[in-house]
């Protein structure tokens, strides 16, 4: 038997599960992103002026991921980014660095940069790429806007080279990458969105060890 929905109910339901998801840190919460452009459209999924259509695309979705990671951290101590639950943990300070870190070599591979992966002296990319013992060590005692603006430079550099490709860029297709199978551009830009996703969820869960820790 097929339920009825007429348009007052899916508003009602619409809104009660929205606002559950918000306050349960689902959503992403408006104005935490620093990525340049209007947060209007933040939850549109599509092209964007500027960039072809399906760059465009993606970026609206690296967007959203973006803003989600952000909202996770919002607000946190120097003590919380450097928590490090156990010996074999990373930090979310060093997961922070470790996402523009891995923007940053996918940058290097997709957009024919003649530059390695050392950095200039201010970031340890190999530390944040590898995290582990290195990352440990060395990636500590930063405050958030340390890590918020590292990501926002990273992701400034990905935007203007956005702007300077098109969508047949975005097809072009490695003959041997992910699993030594063919994979094109988008997927390789698809897999940073995702990481950030992956790596969200470790945030949160450090987070909640961090609240419990707190209560005792």
């Amino acid at each position: 038997m097929t339920r009825k929905i007429d348009r007052r109910s899916f508003v009602k339901t619409t809104t009660v599960i929205g606002a559950c998801l918000a306050s349960g840190g689902i959503l992403p919460v408006m104005g935490m992103t620093k990525d340049p452009g209007s947060q209007e459209n933040i939850h549109i999924i599509g092209p964007r002026e500027g960039f072809s259509p399906q760059v465009g695309t993606l970026l609206s979705m690296m967007t959203w991921m973006r803003t989600v990671v952000l909202s996770s951290v919002e607000n946190m101590t120097k003590d919380e980014l450097d928590y490090l639950h156990d010996a074999e943990s990373n930090t979310i300070g060093a997961m922070l660095l470790h996402l523009a870190a891995t923007e940053r070599i996918y940058q290097i591979g997709t957009f024919n940069w003649k530059v390695g992966f050392k950095g200039d002296g201010k970031i340890d990319w190999e530390a944040a790429m590898a995290l582990g013992d290195k990352g440990r060590k060395q990636i500590k005692g930063n405050n958030l806007d340390y890590y918020i603006n590292i990501l926002t430079e990273t992701r400034a550099t990905t935007i203007d080279e956005f702007g300077q490709r098109d969508d047949k860029w975005l097809a072009k297709v490695d003959p041997a990458f992910f699993q030594n199978m063919p994979t094109n551009n988008y997927c390789k830009w698809f897999h940073v969105c995702e990481h950030e996703s992956n790596h969200n969820g470790q945030i949160k869960w450090i987070k909640s060890r961090i609240a419990s820790t707190n209560k005792k």
